[in-house]
């Protein structure tokens, strides 16, 4: 099983973590409310898991330019 981060607003991807046994409270997913689990986190049929985060340079973007946060997509 691996836990695969990509950023939701460019597509970047972010990061992975491979052969670990996590439970979701190590990771933080317990504090999401279900819409936001439903939204953010999918589960592959190999046991992979994907999660949209955000990305450092679409985080600088946002706060930067507020108003990308009606986008859900943006290109750096």
């Amino acid at each position: 099983m691996a836990i695969h981060y990509h950023c939701r607003h460019c597509g970047t991807n972010i990061g992975s973590l491979d052969r670990l046994s996590v439970h979701s409270e190590s990771l933080g997913l317990h504090k999401l409310t279900e819409e936001e689990r439903q939204q953010m986190v999918s589960y592959a049929g190999n046991g992979d898991i994907h999660i949209q985060s955000i990305c450092e340079d679409c985080q600088e973007a946002l706060e930067r330019n507020p108003d990308f946060h009606q986008h859900d997509y943006l290109i750096h």
